[in-house]
């Protein structure tokens, strides 16, 4: 399978210059690469986007996440393998990932009073920014139709 064009934000000059500075500005958020990884992995499934699908699970394993850990993000919530740290994590990810699926507000108070148990105002910052990134490049590659396996280095 081959995708239909080269990503759109490789194309434009200036789209990887911008999408780069919203990754600096995650990566001093304070939160981890690991708990970044499975955030867009869980994204990502729930979107369909397979090319992120499979870079996350490649990204976690070089990490030295466990298989079961791995395996597990499509089904964190009966899964043992995750903190409740990650779970509230993993929840803000699904609220804000569906948001076409809401009939109420996209993120509850209890929600993000959950959240807010767990990060600060600058980890909350870096997960929403990656939870909007990630959903971002999965509508790229969805409407690309980019391959899993895809090198974007």
């Amino acid at each position: 399978m081959q995708s239909r064009m080269t990503n759109p934000a490789f194309v434009l000059p200036d789209g990887m210059k911008g999408i780069g500075s919203i990754f600096k500005a995650i990566n001093s958020g304070g939160i981890s690469h690991q708990l970044q990884e499975i955030v867009g992995l869980r994204a990502s499934q729930i979107n369909g986007c397979s090319a992120c699908v499979h870079a996350h699970n490649v990204n976690l394993a070089k990490a030295g996440e466990s298989a079961d850990r791995i395996g597990s993000v499509a089904a964190w919530q009966e899964a043992p393998f995750f903190d409740d740290a990650e779970r509230a994590a993993l929840k803000l990810t699904e609220a804000v990932t569906r948001l076409a699926d809401r009939s109420g507000e996209a993120v509850d108070d209890r929600l993000w009073d959950e959240v807010a148990d767990h990060y600060d105002e600058q980890q909350i910052s870096a997960l929403l920014l990656l939870i909007g990134v990630t959903n971002l490049f999965n509508r790229l590659n969805a409407a690309i139709k980019e391959p899993a396996g895809a090198n974007w280095g």
